[in-house]
């Protein structure tokens, strides 16, 4: 089985050599059965991280443009083997559960059109010598809940003939809720398939948690941002003929102004503004659902410090997309 693994990276230099031999500690290139191709994607690097990268075994891409969407087309369209069988999409920042990871993530691909590795922050997966700040955001969760139904950006894989079949528009910040629809419903050509996301069992990455409220928030006006331009970008793709829709995205894909254009023509829109509002409601409406859990004091201050941390991102998302700064940002 050939297998490509593109690891996508952004002024990583600090960190991408350790990231490099955590990979050729990897025993798929070792395995008989695959043939395996690595390659560091530096897009936009301005710290030399390309650099920082070379060694033997590895290839080097040096992509003076940035953007993870725009290095997601070019691996997929154009980087990668052509007749390869997989293709492995990891961020540079990682760290693999154990030297089985990326073999054992590639064989549980099956009939999946994606398999997610379970990413789990660092402070969950040790947790000595933690803050207190570090214990309240470890205990909001050791990861993603949702990692075998949605798309994990950090570490996932593909069939190479199923990732050619999409295009994602250059810009996007939160590429990955992005394709998850696409794969879904194959571009918006169908209703949604959920048997095509599945989790590998066992297999798990590593992620640097934020480890300041500011830098919480900061990720959080990220996803909301990314979500609200995902929107406009569907409404974009499904204003075309069903019959055009992959090709609107291959549009996407060569035309860096496309995503603007679509945002300009389709927000702010009224009443919501550039965000919708369900970003800023959304823990009151799930509040709403068991309204006797709110005569538990606890449970009531943390609806209370849970929607003020929530309205709080919510402007500074409505802020930063009214100053265009939402595009381009990963």
């Amino acid at each position: 089985m050939r297998v490509d693994i593109g690891v996508f990276a952004h002024n990583e230099a600090a960190g991408i050599a350790a990231m490099v031999a955590r990979l050729l500690a990897q025993d798929i290139l070792r395995d008989p059965a695959f043939s395996v191709r690595v390659l560091v994607l530096a897009n936009g690097c301005l710290d030399g991280t390309a650099a920082q990268a070379q060694r033997d075994g590895v290839e080097v891409v040096d992509l003076p443009e940035g953007g993870k969407s725009r290095t997601w087309n070019r691996f997929v369209q154009d980087l990668a083997r052509r007749h390869t069988d997989v293709l492995v999409f990891a961020d540079a920042d990682i760290a693999f559960c154990d030297a089985g990871a990326l073999r054992r993530l590639v064989q549980a691909l099956d009939a999946h059109w994606v398999i997610n590795s379970q990413p789990v922050k660092d402070i969950v997966a040790r947790p000595e010598g933690l803050s207190g700040m570090d214990k309240i955001i470890a205990a909001a969760g050791g990861g993603l809940d949702d990692w075998k139904t949605a798309i994990c950006g950090q570490l996932y894989a593909m069939p190479a003939a199923v990732a050619r079949r999409f295009h994602l528009p250059i810009g996007l910040p939160v590429e990955d809720g992005f394709l998850r629809a696409m794969v879904l419903t194959d571009a918006l050509t169908g209703p949604e398939d959920f048997s095509r996301i599945a989790g590998a069992d066992g297999v798990f990455h590593i992620y640097s948690s934020e480890r300041s409220i500011n830098a919480l928030i900061g990720h959080q006006v990220r996803i909301v941002i990314g979500s609200a331009i995902n929107f406009a970008a569907f409404g974009a793709v499904s204003a075309v003929p069903v019959a055009q829709r992959h090709a609107e995205l291959a549009r996407a894909a060569g035309d860096p102004g496309w995503l603007g254009a679509v945002l300009r023509k389709a927000l702010p829109r009224w009443p919501f503004g550039f965000v919708p509002g369900h970003f800023l409601i959304k823990r009151l409406t799930r509040a709403a659902a068991t309204p006797r859990d709110l005569l538990r004091p606890k449970r009531l201050l943390v609806t209370i410090l849970g929607f003020g941390f929530d309205l709080v991102v919510y402007c500074r998302a409505q802020w930063a997309m009214w100053r265009g700064t939402g595009v381009g940002h990963w």
